[in-house]
């Protein structure tokens, strides 16, 4: 006999980072696995070190980590501990970013300026990932970015779902922030069963970012629930004034959906002091106590990144969560 013939195994093994472990664990309790324990800590001049406790030789392993405030320590982290897994012989590794770092970054608006949400990408590749799995991209084209594949899950049912349920029989508007987000808000319309489309007509002063002028709303939204959707919600400024114009024009009531509630000061005040009733976001990102507010509700999209993790686990169809083919 020429050969060893060994029995093919599969074994997924969960990574967590500290960005935000809570999330991890929640996968974990879907999937069925706990995050596998590790020694990760600072050293005195900032330095990073993890160590895995058990061994990952021959895994799939799915590394989350939720790049949150002090984003360059996260990524950093992430790399490192990629970078562990790919000298402790890991199979295969699948980085897991609920949010995307840099990802507004990923394109040049003017000279000498990065594509940094591209070298997000070359960095995670040279560090050892073999996949990226990732919700609500700011822009698809960052799926190219990556030299391998790339899962790029939507949040839009998981939001959908709750509005419809709350706001069942009421005549609802769908508003697209900015006309960047047309083509998302038409998505919703679809979504909600070909409710009208407005969008705000906005300018932005490419020299201060996080500062925007709202001008006026294009539209039917007369005395209707008008849903704002956006990808993310930083500094509130685009949400916010585009609020302010809403209710100007006649709005009934104002709802915003949003997969990722970065809130970086000073969106809390911004959303606290709005017209806005609601804010329907996600859990890709964590939101420390000073952050929450009554008018925010924050959903779970830990069984949505389990089930997608056990589609690439088994070698399924990632797409048919979203009701593609397979």
């Amino acid at each position: 006999m020429g050969s060893i013939v060994a029995e093919n195994r599969k074994s997924l093994m969960l990574f967590s980072g500290r960005g935000f472990p809570e999330l991890a664990k929640e996968i974990g309790e879907v999937l069925g696995v706990a995050p596998t324990p590790s020694d990760s800590y600072d050293f005195a001049n900032g330095e990073i070190f993890v160590r895995f406790k058990d061994s990952v030789r021959g895994s799939d392993a799915f590394v989350v980590q939720s790049v949150t405030h002090g984003v360059n320590t996260w990524v950093m982290e992430t790399l490192i501990m990629v970078d562990a897994l790919k000298r402790g012989s890991a199979k295969r590794i699948t980085v897991v970013l609920p949010f995307y770092p840099y990802s507004r970054q990923d394109k040049k608006h003017r000279g000498r300026e990065p594509i940094s949400a591209r070298l997000v990408a070359d960095l995670l590749k040279t560090a050892g990932a073999n996949r990226i799995l990732t919700v609500d991209l700011h822009t698809a084209q960052i799926q190219g970015f990556f030299d391998g594949p790339v899962d790029h899950l939507f949040a839009m049912d998981v939001l959908a779902e709750y509005v419809e349920h709350k706001y069942a029989g009421r005549p609802m508007t769908v508003v697209a922030p900015d006309s960047g987000r047309v083509r998302v808000a038409e998505r919703w319309t679809d979504r909600l069963g070909g409710c009208p489309l407005a969008f705000i007509h906005k300018t932005r002063d490419p020299l201060k970012p996080n500062q925007v002028v709202a001008n006026r709303v294009v539209g039917e939204v007369e005395g209707r629930v008008c849903l704002i959707v956006d990808d993310m919600i930083d500094t509130g400024g685009t949400i916010t004034k585009a609020a302010d114009i809403l209710k100007e024009s006649g709005a009934a009531e104002i709802v915003v959906a949003s997969t990722h509630a970065l809130l970086s000061d000073p969106a809390t005040e911004r959303l606290k002091n709005s017209p806005i009733s609601e804010v329907v976001v996600t859990n890709t990102l964590p939101l420390p106590p000073e952050k929450q507010l009554d008018k925010l509700t924050v959903l779970s999209i830990a069984p949505l990144l389990a089930r997608a993790i056990r589609e690439v686990f088994d070698d399924g169809s990632v797409t048919t969560l979203f009701g593609g083919l397979s």
